[in-house]
């Protein structure tokens, strides 16, 4: 029997179970996995992420080969205990966990490289907790047919790759985003290979203010179910209603998402343009479990 210690994490409303395992030596199983993110028997969370050195992980040495400082890894689970290449709302999480027990230090103004399925993500300090470079996006995703519970018609999305797959659906309005029942995975046609996480938003009256673009959304995120917010998606939600709004439309926008708010940045890179993601990342406890 093993034991770990791990910490709860949360950023907005979306929550994590945390341990270490430096030298890569204490992997979970996906039922592990799966029975720990149990709101009822286990103890609870949208997923696990596991803090591994890059060098001890076969998926590290790509990380490493991108940036030399990427010496941590965020080796992030689902809460069905599936593999996700990214998490916005867990690696702000991730990097706080980081820093409270230790293992990293991540000064006033300085960068912290951060290990991923999809390639480094670059996080820094920000007034109300953390921010991340996602990264570049695109329009990978086609417009696949999305049929929701307690949607009336189906309607077309917009496929966004974020590093992982999204796919955002324009609602009416606000009762119809409500009554939306994100309990039941949503249909989509055709149907992505790997799955996909599924934003459905709405504007704010006004869209616009004070140059910054404002939405509402709920999401259905793939291997968890509905969650309190997803940072990644909350990115691909403002670059979907930007794409829909044309020429003129914000590059800030806030998300309102029923955990909190998170803002999204659109910048231009020599590479592309790429997206940031701030919000709060808070750690909620910690505890000692013992797994069979």
């Amino acid at each position: 029997m093993a034991t770990i210690h791990f910490t709860k994490g949360q950023g907005t409303g979306n929550d994590f179970v945390l341990y270490s395992d430096p030298e890569g030596e204490l992997p979970l199983t996906a039922a592990q996995i799966a029975e720990i993110c149990d709101r009822h028997f286990g103890v609870g969370a949208d997923g696990v992420i596991r803090a591994v050195r890059s060098a001890h992980l076969p998926g590290g040495a790509a990380a490493l080969a991108e940036d030399d400082g990427a010496t941590w890894f965020m080796d992030y689970y689902n809460a069905d205990g599936s593999a996700a290449e990214m998490c916005g709302n867990g690696i702000r999480v991730y990097v706080r966990y980081l820093l409270e027990t230790g293992l990293a230090e991540l000064p006033e103004g300085g960068t912290l490289a951060i290990g991923t399925r999809s390639g480094v993500r670059d996080v820094q300090r920000s007034t109300n907790g953390f921010q991340v470079d996602l990264g570049r996006w695109d329009l990978s995703g086609g417009e696949p047919l999305v049929r929701a519970k307690e949607l009336p018609v189906a309607r077309p999305g917009l496929g966004i790759d974020m590093g992982n797959p999204h796919v955002v659906v324009a609602v009416a309005d606000e009762a119809e985003l409500d009554a939306a029942d994100l309990s039941y995975i949503p249909h989509l046609e055709p149907t992505p290979e790997h799955g996909a996480n599924v934003e459905f938003v709405v504007p704010r009256e006004p869209l616009i203010q004070d140059g910054v673009g404002r939405i509402r959304m709920r999401v259905h995120e793939r291997g968890s179910g509905e969650t309190l917010s997803c940072g990644t998606g909350a990115a691909a939600a403002a670059l979907a209603v930007r794409y829909w709004a044309g020429e003129g439309a914000p590059n800030q926008w806030r998300v309102d998402v029923p955990g909190g708010t998170v803002g999204v940045r659109m910048f231009a890179t020599e590479d592309g343009e790429h997206v940031g993601l701030s919000g709060p990342a808070e750690l909620v406890y910690t505890g000692t479990l013992e797994l069979a």
